[in-house]
Order: structure tokens, then C-alpha cells, then sequence
């Protein structure tokens, strides 16, 4: 444990002097003080802001933990001449970063709604858009180290990179759609519940947006979506299934990493 945290401090440090964080930081912290400031509404604003997060989120986490991987290679090696586990070394900076980039997104957040003085309300639907976008860093950062040590090239790992943040971010939600309209005319209830949970991005919108005045306008699918997510055990299922789109890459990672020869 020792040791983890130690390279656990060594990554938050690293991390924050490349000025990565910082930027992350600042870009939340315009982005939501302008929307909460000159929408004029609190719900439009969310919605809003509920967009950048999932796009902006996943993209940079992807990014930013393929590079981190690859360029930290001499590093590792380095420590993996030293007594120290590789579920150590590589745990460690998957923390490292993880924490480092979620701190930035929720200081952000948390810095422009103190300047919005919004109410108890409205502050625990912040805590909702927190929480949703801390997992979805978790997820990326944890899927974006999996990638990079299942390819060796590093140009063909950007690639899968940004190619499943595609697929997850744009390319799901039109396939998704396409099937709802090609089979309308079937009960398609359970699987559009089914389907949605593969997505972590869009479980993740559909937790925030059912909280939302907006979610009638959602018609008969948010009626359906409602009638599972937004009950106590729906949600629980719903957060349980984001830690298992943690725990699933962050175990293939560590399972490559061990048999891997560095």
C-alpha cells in the first residue's frame, strides 16, 4: 500500500505540472459559468452542460490516458526493475490519473456553482452530473490504458482510441435510433432498456436527464426509461453497471500487464 501511494503521488504531481489539469479546470469552470449565468435557467443550463460533459469527458479521458501510457513506457521500466509489483505500478498510475483529472472536472463544476449560489436543489442535481462524469473518467482512463497495452504501435492505439469514443459518443446513439424506427412497430421496451446499459455515455445521460423537467419531452421512450431508472432499484442497477464497465477493462489491463514482457 506503501508503495501505491507513493507512485499514486508521483502520477498526481506529474499530471498536474503538465498543465493537462489545470486546462481541464479552467475549460469546466467557463464552460458551466457561462451556461448557469446566461441561460437563465437551471435545467437548460444542465442540459447543456450535460452535452459538453459527455463528449468533452470521455474524449479527453481517452486521449490523455492513451498518451499517458505510452509516454510513460521508460518510466516503467524503470520501476519494474525495482521490487515492486506490476498490479502496484500500473494501479497506481491508473489512480494517479484518474483522480487527478476528476478532481479538475468536479472543481470546476463545484467553483462555478458557488459563484451561481444556486439552492439545496439544484446543487444536489450538480452533485448527480459530478458523480455520472467522475465514472465516465473512471471507465475511459480505464479503457484507454486496456488499448494501449493490447497494441503495441502507438498510432494504431490513438486510433482505437478515438474510434471507440466515436463508436460510443456518436456513432451507438444513431444505430440505437435506427432500430427504434425499423422496429416500431415491436415491444421494444426491455431491449431499449438493455441496449442502453452497453453504452456507458448514454446510461449515463439518462440518469441525468430523467432528474430533468426536460424528461417529459421524451415522450413515450422517457416513460419507459422512467419506469426503471428512475426507481431506487433501476438506479442501483444502473451505477453498478457503470462500476462493471470499470472493473471489466481495468481487469483485462492488469491481466495483460502481468503477462506482458516490458
Amino acid at each position: 500500500m506503501k508503495n501505491l501511494l507513493k507512485i499514486l503521488k508521483y502520477t498526481l504531481y506529474d499530471t498536474f505540472r503538465s498543465w493537462w489539469a489545470v486546462l481541464y479546470f479552467l475549460f469546466f469552470l467557463i464552460c458551466a459559468t457561462s451556461l448557469l449565468y446566461f441561460s437563465g435557467d437551471f435545467t437548460k443550463a444542465v442540459s447543456s452542460l450535460l452535452n459538453i460533459i459527455l463528449l468533452i469527458v470521455p474524449l479527453v479521458s481517452i486521449i490523455f490516458g492513451t498518451m499517458f501510457f505510452y509516454n510513460s513506457r521508460e518510466f516503467v521500466e524503470l520501476l519494474l526493475a525495482q521490487p515492486l509489483k506490476r498490479t502496484t505500478i500500473f494501479v497506481g498510475q491508473y489512480l494517479g490519473l484518474t483522480i487527478s483529472l476528476v478532481s479538475s472536472y468536479a472543481l470546476g463544476l463545484i467553483v462555478a456553482f458557488l459563484i451561481y449560489q444556486g439552492n439545496a436543489d439544484e446543487f444536489a442535481l450538480l452533485m448527480l452530473l459530478l458523480v455520472c462524469g467522475s465514472l465516465l473518467t473512471f471507465i475511459f482512463i480505464a479503457l484507454s490504458f486496456f488499448i494501449s497495452v493490447s497494441q503495441e504501435d502507438k498510432i494504431k492505439g490513438f486510433g482505437m482510441a478515438i474510434l471507440l469514443w466515436l463508436v460510443a459518443a456518436i456513432i451507438y446513439d444513431g444505430l440505437f435510433l435506427a432500430l427504434l424506427t425499423v422496429f416500431q412497430e415491436y415491444p421494444l421496451e426491455t431491449p431499449s432498456i438493455v441496449i442502453s446499459m452497453f453504452n456507458p455515455i448514454d446510461l449515463s445521460r439518462i440518469l441525468v436527464l430523467l432528474q430533468l423537467e426536460s424528461a417529459t419531452l421524451m415522450g413515450y421512450t422517457g416513460a419507459v426509461f422512467n419506469k426503471f431508472f428512475g426507481t431506487f432499484y433501476g438506479g442501483l442497477i444502473s451505477f453498478a453497471i457503470l462500476g462493471i464497465w470499470i472493473l471489466v477493462p481495468l481487469s483485462g489491463f492488469i491481466y495483460k500487464v502481468n503477462r506482458r514482457d516490458f
